[in-house]
């Protein structure tokens, strides 16, 4: 408790704002009442100043030190085996029995690669498994690894945010670099011509060699996959982000490949104001608009005309859609030949149900 002499011969004359409330001081109804209304108000200093720029700079420096000391020994450098077909690229560990992420365009066709570690592995790795629509693959080492770096949740990423990556760009092996996320719920063709929605953008620096590597945030959380960059621009690089990340593990994982229900559109995430949802009866601030629908396609065939470009989707057999790696999720192989239904703010501004019966997808 604070003793009211205290604050009278030592703080008042302080440079200092100081609230006291009755819980601090116990003979605050001793006061005169216009002293009273001095610790009501406030007392207000005009000399604060902000935190030097050093020491900001320091606390950036640590925040990107802190990443690198937890999520560095969990990348590897991965390369082909004598006579491979396929590149050197990076990917990282996901758990401690060996499993590593990397790109498709890494590994290509092989079955086999060879992965190193900072702590000193040096080893094969099978491939257990690919998907060329979204430029992942799934490694198995031929041993436990000692580190492994978490998923976080790409749909709670901001611009602005802190993103560090992690990889051997051009040979110089656990390179890191660091920027912000530059833009959300961007979409970049993969090899095969297919789009890949929902890629985060950075300005942190990529260079080939660092395709695979992890895009972390400051909380030491994998955000992403590094995948691509445009090549004579600078600061534009591009990561499938780790929720499309999470959803493809788990399908190679389970049947070696990823099962997808086709209903022939390609959609963005985009904000969704709040009268909309709350008219749907949804919860979220964001959705899925479709920027194209193929003619004749499943989606186009939906009950009441078919879905068109420029609809939101707002939920799918009742389960909201945030984003566009919701709206992949929830397409799974289960679906195809199920019909669905989809809850659609039209271009019209009305709310309504369609049925799509989703295919396989050739």
């Amino acid at each position: 408790m604070i003793k009211l002499e205290q604050v009278l011969e030592e703080r008042l004359p302080h440079p200092y704002l100081i609230f006291l409330t009755r819980s601090k001081c116990a003979s605050f109804d001793a006061l005169p009442k216009s002293w009273g209304r001095i610790f009501k108000m406030g007392y207000i200093d005009n000399d604060i100043h902000a935190a030097p720029d050093g020491d900001l700079l320091d606390s950036y420096s640590r925040t990107v030190t802190t990443v690198v000391d937890d999520i560095g020994p969990a990348v590897a450098q991965i390369t082909m085996p004598p006579g491979g077909r396929g590149g050197q690229g990076s990917g990282f560990a996901i758990s401690p029995d060996g499993l590593v992420v990397t790109n498709n365009h890494v590994v290509e066709d092989a079955k086999t690669v060879r992965l190193k570690m900072p702590d000193g592995f040096a080893g094969e790795g099978r491939v257990l498994g690919r998907d060329p629509d979204t430029d992942l693959a799934l490694v198995r080492a031929n041993s436990s690894l000692s580190a492994w770096a978490p998923l976080g949740n790409s749909k709670n990423l901001k611009r602005g945010q802190i993103a560090v990556a992690i990889g051997n760009p051009l040979g110089f092996e656990w390179t890191v670099t660091a920027g912000v996320v530059s833009a959300l719920g961007r979409s970049m063709r993969a090899q095969n011509g297919r789009l890949i929605d929902d890629v985060v953008q950075t300005d942190a620096a990529v260079n080939p060699g660092n395709s695979g590597g992890p895009l972390v945030s400051s909380s030491g959380e994998v955000i992403g996959v590094n995948t691509a960059v445009i090549r004579g621009a600078q600061g534009i690089a591009f990561a499938v982000a780790s929720n499309t990340a999470n959803f493809v593990i788990s399908e190679l994982l389970r049947f070696g490949h990823v099962r997808r229900a086709f209903i022939g559109v390609a959609a963005d995430t985009i904000s969704l104001p709040r009268r909309i949802a709350v008219r749907a009866g949804v919860n979220g601030e964001t959705s899925v608009r479709l920027r194209r629908v193929e003619p004749d396609g499943p989606a186009a065939r939906a009950s009441c005309a078919g879905l068109q470009e420029g609809d939101l989707i707002l939920a799918i057999d009742g389960q909201t859609v945030l984003g566009v790696d919701d709206m992949v999720r929830l397409l799974g192989g289960e679906r195809i030949g199920q019909a669905t239904e989809f809850l659609v703010l039209t271009l019209g501004n009305t709310i309504e149900r369609r049925n799509v019966l989703p295919v396989t997808r050739s």
